[in-house]
């Protein structure tokens, strides 16, 4: 059977653009940073081909002339670079997920959490101490050039593992099971000092109802563990911020790591 497409240089050209046009969207798509709703659907469309261009001299590789006859290796190859381009935006996303569940953890521990506001990026009710912590981590990750990382790293994954070569095989580890250890440490690390002044403020509470049980504990109990939450994540911010600083760039290097399970 006659290939579908001819064997030329220009559809070999064509095809390779598409491949890596393909992984830059799936990192578009699925990374937090560039999931906010004030960047329109054809600007993530357009900056996919543009940024395609730009990475596509570094990489040697080219689609292989069996692919060109066959309609499912090239879907195949297709999948698998949204497969690529996937892991890289969402793995790499770790501190942002970690910050934004920390938030949610302080929130449940000052009991915030009754009151929930809607989520734009993810259209979902969340915390409103997790949003506030969520929106400050994107803003820290521009601040920091965290995007431009992410596009440095999709070069280098091209590097890695380039367009049109199966290096298919098993894997030494599954890297989600590790990402989601790292997610919850980190969250907890990040959490631990607004808990253990909450469960302060509840021993101090205790207290008080056992000397003075007149008092309303209960009325008083909501706004002081508001109120300790509050000031402790406000103390806590500059560490916090520099935890997030020396996570970025481990998150994007554990995200090239990661990829090599789909190899």
């Amino acid at each position: 059977m006659p290939p579908f497409l001819t064997d030329s240089a220009y559809v070999n050209l064509i095809l390779l653009y598409f491949m890596i046009s393909v992984r830059i969207l799936a990192l578009i798509l699925t990374a937090s940073v560039f999931m906010l709703p004030s960047l329109p659907n054809p600007v993530k469309f357009w900056l996919a081909v543009t940024l395609s261009i730009i990475v596509a001299p570094v990489s040697e590789a080219s689609v292989t002339t069996e692919a060109l006859g066959s309609l499912s290796l090239l879907f195949i190859m297709a999948v698998r670079e949204f497969l690529i381009g996937a892991a890289i935006g969402f793995v790499s996303g770790m501190p942002l997920y970690a910050l934004q569940l920390s938030g949610f953890m302080d929130g449940t521990f000052m009991g915030l959490n009754m009151m929930n506001i809607f989520d734009p990026m993810s259209e979902t009710q969340t915390s409103v101490v997790a949003q506030m912590t969520y929106m400050l981590a994107i803003w820290f990750y521009l601040h920091w050039d965290g995007h431009i990382l992410l596009i440095r790293a999709l070069g280098e994954s091209v590097r890695l593992i380039p367009v049109g070569v199966s290096l298919w095989g098993a894997p030494d580890s599954i890297p989600f099971l590790d990402w989601m250890q790292r997610v919850f440490v980190l969250a907890m690390k990040i959490s631990l000092p607004v808990f253990g002044a909450v469960v302060l403020a509840d021993v101090g509470l205790g207290f008080v109802a056992r000397t003075v049980p007149q008092m309303n504990v209960f009325a008083l109990g909501i706004p002081l563990k508001i109120s300790v939450g509050l000031f402790v994540l406000l103390t806590i911010l500059p560490s916090t911020v520099d935890i997030f600083h020396g996570e970025i760039e481990n998150a994007v290097s554990h995200a090239l790591e990661g990829i090599h399970f789909l190899r």
